[in-house]
């Protein structure tokens, strides 16, 4: 165990690999909300306030990801009020096809697919007083539906606002327990709430994920060379990231990150929070 990771832990960029940069990086401005902030042939990157959050790896000879690998169920856009969820909700409904709407008690969100398959999810957090937890800390969270109502007038033409970040990232593993153990037993993650034999969410201090894994879709090979997830960011301290280096086996630096494979494939990215 190398300790658990601080309160202040953040996810940071997220980058995927696609096929069609071009209508990629239009949903993620137009449907999503995000700003591009760096564009050429083959990359691009988008984000809120001047950061980026997303970046995208364009490659229109890269193969689908099977179906049978794991890696991305989804990413996570945390916009900071219902206002900003709301004006979510009308850009989807006016540009693309909302696949769900979900009220998780700590959350409310709202569920879609960019045009590579990848899951995106829009939320904004409850706040944490009306969080409830059980006597082992560990937080309520459900699936309820969200109704169209709970929501004020949004406004499509409004970008996200510069607060938005990516909230956490959810993964599809081959494997439960062996992916819980190196989010939690190697990185330091806490379990925050888990459904045995079916998902574990996973946290930093007391949010209510980070990182969240399942086994929903069966998936039975690890991630390979295709579309998809390439890495996703974990942001700490500089200690931390020096303790990590000591303490994990295999990680290597890029690019001023530390950076290692969880037992999928799925690279994880430590970067210092500067």
């Amino acid at each position: 165990m190398t300790g658990t990771l601080p309160a202040d832990t953040t996810i940071g960029r997220v980058r995927l690999r696609v096929n069609d940069l071009e209508r990629v990086v239009e949903f993620y401005e137009t449907v999503v909300g995000l700003e591009s902030l760096d564009r050429s042939s083959d990359y691009a990157t988008l984000g809120a306030g001047g950061d980026v959050l997303l970046e995208l790896d364009g490659d229109p000879d890269a193969a689908e990801r099977p179906s049978e690998a794991a890696g991305l169920f989804h990413i996570a856009v945390r916009v900071p009020d219902e206002a900003a969820l709301a004006d979510a909700l009308v850009r989807i409904e006016r540009e693309w096809v909302l696949d769900g709407a979900s009220d998780h008690l700590v959350s409310q969100a709202l569920y879609l697919s960019d045009p590579g398959g990848n899951g995106v999810e829009i939320y904004c957090d409850r706040p944490k007083s009306e969080w409830s937890r059980d006597s082992a800390g560990r937080v309520a969270m459900d699936t309820l539906p969200l109704e169209r109502g709970a929501l004020p007038d949004g406004d499509p033409d409004r970008s996200v606002p510069e607060e938005t970040d990516i909230g956490h990232v959810h993964l599809e593993t081959t494997d439960l327990d062996r992916a819980r153990s190196f989010y939690v037993d190697d990185v330091g993650f806490e379990i925050s709430a888990a459904f045995p034999g079916n998902a574990t969410f996973l946290a930093a201090g007391d949010y209510h994920h980070h990182v969240g894994i399942n086994g929903w879709n069966g998936r039975q090979e690890p991630v390979g060379d295709h579309c998809g997830l390439e890495y996703f960011e974990v942001v700490v301290p500089e200690s931390v990231v020096e303790r990590l280096a000591d303490d994990l086996s295999g990680a290597r630096w890029v690019d001023d990150a530390l950076a290692i494979e969880d037992p999928d494939g799925i690279e994880v990215r430590f970067r210092d929070a500067k």
